[in-house]
């Protein structure tokens, strides 16, 4: 073999290694990157469920104490329960969240409420002051045992 085709080989071997060199290079600083990134939003994923934990228990203390009308904190905790354990809404006690949800989806809420006629809204009113009236000590029961409920870690 002619010593020109060895150092022509030697050099393209040389070339080839420093390109697949910074090749791994970059790859590795890539997936370190994508490493931090997906720490960081486990993180901010964490925080925001413990803060929804939080809110939850909050309000389930605040439907303790009277604080909340029993409906607005049902509505509430489901929206935070959706997003933390939603299985949760088909155990007893914590049903009843679900239920009352459900009766009162159809409501008009914020602006939609202020621009429907007062007749309609007083009569709505009846009819949601009458379901936690009906449902007050489930309600007072599913706070209760919400607020002392062990969350799982999230997944």
């Amino acid at each position: 073999m002619p010593i020109w085709l060895q150092w022509t080989l030697i050099v393209t071997g040389l070339v080839v290694i420093a390109l697949l060199t910074a090749f791994i290079v970059k790859q590795a600083r890539v997936i370190k990157q994508t490493k931090v990134r997906e720490a960081r939003h486990r993180s901010f994923r964490a925080e925001r469920r413990d803060s929804m934990i939080d809110s939850i228990r909050v309000l389930a203390m605040a439907i303790e104490q009277d604080q909340v009308e029993y409906s607005e904190g049902c509505l509430r905790i489901k929206g935070l329960l959706d997003h933390v354990e939603p299985e949760l809404l088909e155990q007893s006690p914590f049903q009843v969240f679900q239920e009352i949800h459900n009766h009162l989806e159809h409501m008009p809420t914020h602006q939609a409420r202020q621009e429907t006629d007062l007749r309609f809204v007083q009569k709505m009113d009846r009819e949601r002051y009458a379901l936690e009236a009906k449902h007050s000590d489930r309600i007072r029961r599913a706070a209760t045992a919400l607020r002392h409920h062990p969350f799982r870690n999230a997944a």
